[in-house]
């Protein structure tokens, strides 16, 4: 390993401890030639239809109004930070987006023709980690999408809880608890979805026994998370009822063939082995016939 190679991981691996910011005020050695013949500050112009967007994009949703009002600030002042974009594969694009997925799609309403970027050679985990990093920093993932984005690097790149928290500023039981979500039903990740219900309530439901239901009665009846929580807990304190055995035809005629001689109320309960006879009675004048019955049988 080369010196220049070391210096250029080192440069890749920081900053996504340290923001956004720092990866565009890199300059030396992780600079290509490209970029060193475009500035010594690593920005270059290219044609915004050589630009795709990442598959590894965590946010998938990007609202009308907020392009509009961004498009509108770049035909008055300009792109003012350039897009962060690394080679692509052989997909008929010259560069993946990286960073700046809402500036490359005001540019398009804008109309465009070239747009400043950064080329950086990240591999696919670094990506994950950077669109996290400049989503959160703003605040733009719906619960879920933070969720999916922590599950995927775990998933598909073997990062720990604890890695992920340190690589996007995060507390390991913030990672945690968003990557729990995933475990609810499609019902409740529906609602939290629609913003029917915050990542509190979510968090919440995750130990109720019927979350999809409790989930339905809390949009109705608009509890906030303290209320959610008092109620989760009241459900989970009382269980719902065992349901009744179900009976076979042969042991409710002889309950009625009993109760028919007896003159009294019958419940016949078989087991495995054996079973259970029992004789309700309603006052003591049925109770001491009971009595008088079982002596006269001894």
């Amino acid at each position: 390993m080369t010196a220049n190679g070391a210096s250029m991981r080192a440069v890749r691996r920081q900053p996504l401890g340290r923001g956004l910011a720092a990866l565009f005020g890199e300059t030396g050695a992780a600079l290509t030639g490209d970029e060193h013949a475009a500035g010594t500050n690593g920005v270059r112009s290219v044609a915004i239809e050589t630009i795709r967007p990442s598959p590894f994009q965590p946010r998938r949703r990007f609202a009308d109004a907020e392009l509009d009002g961004l498009a509108q600030s770049i035909r008055e002042k300009g792109i003012v930070q350039p897009l962060l974009v690394r080679p692509a594969a052989a997909t008929g694009a010259d560069f993946e987006l990286v960073a700046g997925e809402r500036r490359w799609r005001a540019a398009q309403r804008v109309g465009l023709p070239e747009v400043p970027v950064i080329v950086r050679p990240f591999g696919d985990s670094e990506v994950i980690e950077i669109a996290l990093v400049e989503n959160l920093q703003r605040e733009d993932l719906s619960p879920l999408e933070e969720a999916e984005a922590y599950s995927r690097l775990a998933r598909e790149f073997g990062r720990s809880q604890a890695s992920l928290a340190e690589a996007v500023g995060k507390s390991r039981s913030h990672v945690t608890n968003m990557m729990r979500l995933l475990a609810l039903p499609e019902p409740v990740r529906q609602r939290l979805e629609d913003g029917a219900l915050s990542a509190g309530h979510a968090r919440a439901l995750l130990g109720a026994p019927d979350p999809a239901a409790l989930a339905a009665e809390i949009i109705r009846r608009g509890l906030n998370v303290r209320a959610t929580e008092e109620l989760v807990r009241r459900r989970v304190q009382t269980p719902a009822p065992r349901p009744r055995p179900v009976r076979d035809a042969d042991t409710l005629a002889l309950e009625r063939d009993l109760a028919t001689s007896l003159g009294l109320r019958v419940t016949l309960a078989p087991q495995r082995r054996g079973g259970s006879l029992t004789l309700h009675y309603a006052s003591l004048e049925q109770l001491d016939r009971i009595l008088r019955l079982l002596r006269k049988a001894s």
